[in-house]
């Protein structure tokens, strides 16, 4: 079921984006974005084993882990447990079983291998149970049940070594390394729960010194859930650094909206006060580690994971290190725990495609426009992209929104006409985007036709910050719009005056 593969991994600060062969057939990327745009696929490999595969949002079937690069992901996170059941499966109520990857160390070891092979920056997550940690579930390995508080010291430390050293040992150092998962309640219960910081202080710096002995240079991780929660935090890290010693490098944040009842944009404000809280008062490096909306809206889940980057970014002093997306691959369908808040629809049983809603990483790291590729144009309202009428290749066709389909109607590049406007052209036809009877009217249809260099052919792209851009025409000065800011298929594409509305915002999707 796994294979191992024994690589060497050679490193030099002097190359910058290289990557280089070498003979044992190894690929690696010598240097990596400053960003982590990241992803949480410690279920991929067992889905895989499952039968699961998955297409790109046109459709073409690839490596899952190859999709989330080309869709900007840049990092990936797995975690591990002591000692797993040998199904990977967790029974975690009478009504409740869930898979947990293949999180032992062989398996860590070699998804990690598969992430460095195409360049990808690794994350090792320790949950120190032989299942899911959260603040819920601190359960003890079975193992560890009856040691004392010193053996658990030992064990953690030894846990962590044996970890980290197999890793080394196929010459991968993670550049983040978790201590523990979600531990708002401590972890190791009883002995390291959060009422005995004392206690809980040795235990995470015992993994921390494991980590360091191992990998000096891999940032140790502490990470609570519900990253809008302040108060939280400021309770949890003034006890753990300021009274008891705690050593760590990075604050790590779970931010989930959902879980907490409210769309993101309720609490995306509180989350961002708290990484710059947790940046300033601890001089401390953060990071959101986890993340996640719902597979059935990618357009909120896409504007949620825009808006936790824009907040991590904005952390001063370049102190925000990057987002996680916990399992984008994931989908309801094929869980178990009918788990929902992945980045995937179901196209069949053992099919699944990928959303818009991974794309936000996407945005997140390339120039655009990139008159060499290919776009989907999706409105920020509807989450539709545009596309013309029936497919039509004649001159004055109607261009609406619709579902995202894969059709050449719905793709378009982008052709530079200087002095910052663009034409924009349609796959499918050959013609170009253009306002109907050169109208400066507002309510005047968006239509396709033959090139003629016209000013109403022209558009300007205007950044609204989010990965958002305002398409207005050079001849009218009027905002690409919605009509009625309707989110039907089949609602007409018009021009209109600038009035701040989502249904006149865009992002683009490089397609195939």
């Amino acid at each position: 079921m796994l294979k191992k593969i024994i690589s060497l991994v050679l490193c030099t600060a002097m190359v910058i984006g290289l990557c280089i062969t070498f003979p044992q057939g190894t690929t690696i990327a010598n240097a990596a974005p400053a960003f982590a745009n990241g992803a949480d696929i410690g279920w991929l490999n067992q889905m895989e084993n499952m039968g699961i595969s998955w297409q790109n949002s046109s459709g073409v079937q690839k490596d899952p882990l190859q999709i989330l690069k080309d869709s900007g992901v840049n990092s990936v996170r797995l975690r591990v447990f002591v000692n797993p059941p040998s199904n990977f499966t967790w029974q975690k109520t009478p009504n409740e079983t869930c898979i947990l990857g293949y999180g032992d160390k062989t398996g860590v070891v070699w998804m990690a291998q598969r992430a460095n092979a195409l360049g990808m920056r690794i994350m090792i997550d320790f949950h120190y149970s032989d299942h899911f940690a959260d603040p819920a579930y601190q359960d003890k390995p079975a193992a560890w049940s009856n040691y004392t508080f010193s053996q658990l010291k030992t064990a953690v430390y030894e846990h962590t070594y044996d970890v980290m050293s197999a890793l080394a040992n196929v010459g991968i150092y993670p550049e983040w390394v978790q201590v523990g998962n979600e531990i708002n309640a401590g972890l190791l219960w009883p002995e390291g729960k959060y009422n005995n910081f004392s206690q809980l202080s040795q235990l995470l710096n015992s993994g921390y010194d494991a980590v360091k002995a191992v990998s000096s240079s891999s940032k140790v991780v502490t990470h609570l859930a519900n990253g809008y929660d302040n108060s939280v935090f400021r309770w949890f890290f003034d006890n753990f650094i300021n009274t008891y010693g705690g050593k760590t490098d990075v604050i790590g944040m779970s931010y989930y909206p959902y879980w907490s009842g409210v769309d993101y944009t309720q609490n995306i404000n509180a989350l961002g006060t708290n990484l710059n809280d947790m940046a300033s008062r601890y001089n401390k490096e953060v990071m959101v580690v986890e993340v996640g909306g719902l597979e059935s809206n990618a357009t909120n889940t896409y504007n949620l994971l825009r808006a936790t980057i824009d907040k991590v970014k904005a952390v001063p002093n370049s102190k925000g290190l990057g987002v996680f997306y916990w399992e984008p691959q994931a989908n309801s369908t094929v869980l178990p725990d009918g788990y929902s808040l992945g980045a995937t629809t179901a196209i069949s049983n053992t099919v699944l495609r990928f959303t818009s809603a991974i794309d936000a990483f996407k945005s997140n790291s390339e120039n655009f426009p990139d008159t060499s590729a290919t776009y989907a144009i999706y409105n920020r309202n509807s989450g539709k992209v545009l596309n013309v009428v029936g497919g039509s290749s004649t001159d004055g066709a109607n261009i609406e929104q619709y579902t995202y389909n894969g059709w050449n109607s719905q793709k378009w590049k982008f052709i530079d006409s200087g002095n910052g406007y663009y034409k924009i052209k349609n796959v499918q036809s050959g013609k170009i985007m253009d306002i109907y009877g050169r109208s400066t009217a507002d309510g005047a249809n968006n239509i396709q036709w033959t090139d003629n260099g016209g000013y109403n052919q022209q558009w300007q792209l205007i950044n609204v910050g989010s990965g958002y851009y305002k398409i207005k025409n050079r001849n009218s000065g009027k905002i690409l719009d919605i009509e009625g800011a309707s989110t039907a298929d089949g609602a007409l594409d018009i021009q209109w005056y600038d009035n701040g509305g989502y249904n006149q915002m865009w992002y683009f999707v490089k397609v195939d």
